[in-house]
């Protein structure tokens, strides 16, 4: 794909609701997310790490501790709608969270294993989940109401974004 910035395409969000399979397919890209982060950015050295994977973009490392960061409100969301009717979610500022410097300059590692234990969490939360879990809802303040098949399927595409993200960057650089 030409545009860098969506490396795998936009993000469909006027999906119906997901089949049993689709669901699964989610849960099985959320759990192999860890894995493939760090594989993404095995080898690579601090300059490479504080590379923009495009120009204007952010950095390897801002990229991964981004993951880290949206996947923990991920995490939470799904708890709040597990437990609560509707919830209003808090949206956040994520450009300028990568920009703190704790997204600067923290070693990725950190964020590969708080990655790897989140995931632990999110993905038993995700498959204990019942039938009609899945169309259980929250309300985001800027996209509105979405069912959490749906927030499964964007965050196994968020995954795949971002990998893809430094994937590309390595694959153009030949790192």
């Amino acid at each position: 794909m030409d545009d860098l910035r969506y490396p795998i395409g936009k993000f469909d969000r006027n999906q119906g609701p997901l089949s049993k399979e689709a669901r699964k397919a989610a849960v099985e890209a959320i759990a192999e997310l860890p894995q493939k982060v760090a594989q993404a950015i095995a080898g690579l050295n601090g300059k490479q790490l504080d590379t923009p994977y495009r120009e204007g973009g952010w950095t390897v490392r801002q990229v991964v501790h981004h993951l880290a960061d949206s996947h923990m409100n991920a995490y939470v969301r799904f708890k709040l709608a597990l437990t609560e009717d509707t919830p209003t979610i808090k949206a956040y500022k994520e450009d300028k969270w990568a920009e703190l410097a704790d997204s600067r300059v923290t070693p990725v590692d950190v964020s590969v294993t708080l990655l790897d234990s989140l995931h632990a969490r999110w993905v038993a939360l995700l498959r204990s989940m019942k039938e009609e879990d899945w169309a259980r809802k929250l309300n985001h303040p800027v996209a509105g109401l979405m069912p959490l098949d749906l927030m499964a399927a964007m965050y196994a595409w968020h995954g795949k974004h971002h990998t893809a993200h430094i994937t590309g960057l390595r694959q153009r650089n030949q790192w």
